[in-house]
């Protein structure tokens, strides 16, 4: 595996970024300050499947400084209904090794780094130390309470993302600050107190999923690591938005600290 061996510095952005992210800089909520944030930023990514397909492809797109992928599968054809990332090409490739070269066909710009490796209690901390945001797009619960674990006590924002055959939902996690209301923010346990038991919840590997899915929601957690680095809107903490594909309907529920 590769690792990130220098610093994302923001240095001024060049003519070339400049009317490369000129459609960012025209906007009150970013502009030239916020394109720099991005520039800056260093965003871990866990998975480089059906949600982290667009994540990182938005991501890299946005002009972010430095992108980190954790995966350790490989492309497959049953990859491709969902992970627009990856092509026909680089069916037996590591998906790290397929997601940088995509990455850096969209924007060469972004220092990219891939660990073919699957992210665990003995890894965690290390992979995912000296980044400003983290990114999970992995498909199983033990790796986002591991993420969520690691996030709080790294005191980084956690976007996390989940899908299901035709629904999926977001939320941001950042249980080391307050609220509003001078109360803790919750954690990803408020949210779901304990993992379910092993085999309860079936891939879609065994279900199915609907492949655009993937990218409504992968999208959707892209724009809110973006507004968490420029500072635009109201991320999604404390909120789970959920997206039942079938009935074209948002909805958003509100959670709380529990302790």
């Amino acid at each position: 595996m590769d690792r990130p061996m220098t610093d994302a510095a923001a240095d001024p952005l060049s003519q070339d970024e400049l009317s490369r992210y000129m459609r960012h800089i025209l906007l009150p909520e970013i502009g030239g300050s916020g394109q720099q944030k991005l520039k800056a930023s260093r965003v871990l990514v866990i998975g480089a499947g059906g949600l982290g397909s667009p994540v990182l492809e938005y991501l890299a797109g946005a002009g972010i400084g430095r992108i980190s992928i954790v995966d350790n599968d490989i492309v497959s054809l049953s990859n491709l209904q969902r992970q627009m990332i990856h092509t026909t090409e680089t069916i037996g490739q590591a998906k790290v090794d397929s997601a940088k070269a995509r990455i850096r066909a969209v924007n060469p710009h972004v220092d990219v780094f891939g660990m073919a490796v699957r992210l665990t209690a003995e890894n965690a901390m290390e992979l995912a130390a000296d980044h400003d945001l983290i990114v999970d797009g992995s498909d199983n619960f033990a790796t986002r309470y591991l993420a969520a674990d690691i996030a709080e006590e790294l005191k980084v924002p956690l976007v996390s993302g989940a899908v299901g055959r035709f629904d999926g939902s977001v939320t941001v996690l950042k249980p080391y600050e307050l609220n509003k209301d001078g109360k803790p923010n919750p954690r990803y346990r408020d949210l779901f107190p304990e993992i379910p038991p092993e085999g309860m919840l079936p891939a879609c590997a065994e279900t199915g999923i609907i492949g655009a899915l993937t990218g409504v929601i992968g999208t959707l957690m892209g724009m809110e690591a973006i507004k968490l680095i420029t500072g635009a809107g109201e991320p999604l903490v404390g909120r789970l938005l959920m997206y039942d594909a079938l009935a074209a309907r948002f909805d958003t529920i509100r959670y709380r600290r529990k302790d």
